[in-house]
């Protein structure tokens, strides 16, 4: 499953409300902005629980942003 293109269209970060990266083959919603990642369970319920998200490292963010540019992901919304 995936999410849906509506949903997608409005999530934002609960911390910046900033626009997300949606990795549908990763269950991820990631944010380039703080380094954080929301995992998306069951791949159509987005946790966006401050507390739940992941701390991202530099590796990791290298190569989210780099798979995201590979793979034409856009962020879920234009600021």
């Amino acid at each position: 499953m995936t999410l849906d293109s509506r949903l997608l269209e409005i999530l934002a970060c609960p911390v910046d409300k900033g626009p997300l990266l949606y990795f549908a083959d990763e269950d991820a919603l990631y944010n380039p902005r703080l380094q954080k990642r929301y995992r998306v369970h069951e791949g159509d319920i987005p946790v966006m629980l401050p507390d739940e998200a992941d701390d991202v490292d530099d590796d990791e963010h290298a190569r989210l942003l780099a798979k995201a540019a590979a793979d034409g992901v856009a962020p879920t919304f234009e600021v």
